[in-house]
């Protein structure tokens, strides 16, 4: 098992990011299962697609954007990955009003930064929705954070931590 002491104890990165995996408690450690390897971490650095296709990495990512309260586009970019598998058209109508309203309109509780003609063709496609209807700003969202965020994730604190954090259990063995 990986300690990851300066992570987990200090709450840099909470037990909710992982729901379904049992963290055991000693002594005010914790530990994550040995899935989480040095080898797999250090893999988060080759691209921002590696990082959140990776459930621990997601999660990280997510703690750390929280961490400067900025975490509306990845939240806004999970959410569409989640959009695209609904079936049900009446679904769909209900999700993408509450897609826009949280994330897309004017002053919304998550506004992301797009541009004023991608903000409009949505408002104009969530009249009558489809599995596309969030594509562009989607596209747009995952370019700020592949050039902004992604980044200053891998010069973070909390991604240079669990990789000592990593490496130093490699080396105890």
């Amino acid at each position: 098992m990986l300690i990851l002491c300066a992570l987990l104890s200090s709450r840099q990165i909470p037990d909710y990011f992982y729901p379904d995996l049992t963290l055991v408690e000693s002594s005010n450690t914790h530990f994550l299962p040995s899935r989480l390897s040095l080898e797999d971490t250090q893999q988060w650095s080759q691209s921002l697609e590696r990082l959140l296709e990776s459930k621990y990495g997601l999660a990280t990512f997510r703690t750390f954007l929280k961490s400067e309260f900025s975490d509306e586009n990845i939240e806004f970019w999970l959410t569409c990955e989640e959009y695209k598998k609904i079936k049900s058209s009446f679904r769909m109508s209900s999700k993408a009003k509450k897609i826009y309203e949280h994330f897309i309109k004017a002053e919304a509780p998550k506004e992301i930064n797009i541009d004023y003609y991608t903000r409009e063709q949505i408002k104009s496609a969530v009249k009558t929705p489809n599995l596309q209807c969030f594509d562009d700003a989607q596209k747009i969202v995952y370019g700020l954070m592949e050039r902004d965020s992604y980044p200053r994730f891998l010069r973070s604190d909390i991604y240079r931590s669990l990789l000592e954090s990593l490496a130093a259990d490699a080396v105890k063995g």
